[in-house]
């Protein structure tokens, strides 16, 4: 399975902003970005020439990173938000926010959305009653996303459970955490999207 396996903290500074790729890492002193807060490379400090294209592949790079998707799976989801009635960008939105990995995540089962993958591909979750291990798989509206009896005790789900209070969870979910799951009860919302993401970019770079 392609997936990226360098640096994250290296996406962030690409992006020259936090893109909270590695959970509360990203918040102490120790984020790369606090330390160095320009572009990584030898011209990194360099300026560079703003065109639209730039901006508007910046923001789809910027998609891509925080969601965890590699291009052709992201081409795929946007292909198929042009099929939806309703705005292209908010349905791409919402097609990732319904990724399995991404619930766990927003839920407040896992500290980042890397490790809400990891866990779903080892097997640690289950949607209704039934065990999945792809991260991309779509929730529905009415699903229940649950932790298997044997990973209650493993450390990220610990560890996850020691912040949630310190989290937002999107009103469009609900996370019981003596059951250890999270209920959807609805469709995102793009009120409900806190990503910063601007996503008209996305679809004028699309359109082109």
């Amino acid at each position: 399975m392609a997936r990226y396996t360098g640096p994250d903290c290296k996406l962030c500074r690409r992006e020259r902003q936090k893109l909270y790729l590695k959970g509360t890492r990203c918040e102490g002193p120790k984020c790369a970005i606090e330390k160095r807060p320009y572009p990584p490379g030898e011209h990194g400090r360099g300026r560079i020439r703003e065109s639209e294209y730039l901006l508007q592949l910046r923001e789809k790079q910027k998609a891509r990173r925080i969601y965890g998707v590699l291009e052709k799976q992201f081409r795929n989801y946007y292909e198929e938000a042009t099929r939806h009635s309703g705005l292209t960008g908010e349905n791409l939105l919402m097609l990732l926010e319904m990724r399995l990995d991404n619930v766990v995540y927003r839920g407040g089962l896992a500290r980042s959305r890397d490790e809400a993958r990891q866990m779903v591909r080892h097997r640690h979750f289950q949607v209704n009653g039934r065990t999945v291990n792809i991260p991309s798989y779509r929730v529905r509206v009415g699903d229940v996303v649950t932790v298997r009896e044997r990973a209650r005790n493993m450390v990220p789900i610990v560890g996850a459970l020691e912040i949630i209070g310190s989290r937002t969870i999107p009103a469009w979910l609900s996370t019981d955490q003596t059951k250890l799951q999270i209920s959807v009860l609805d469709r995102p919302a793009r009120g409900q999207i806190d990503v910063p993401v601007q996503e008209q970019l996305i679809v004028e770079l699309y359109s082109k």
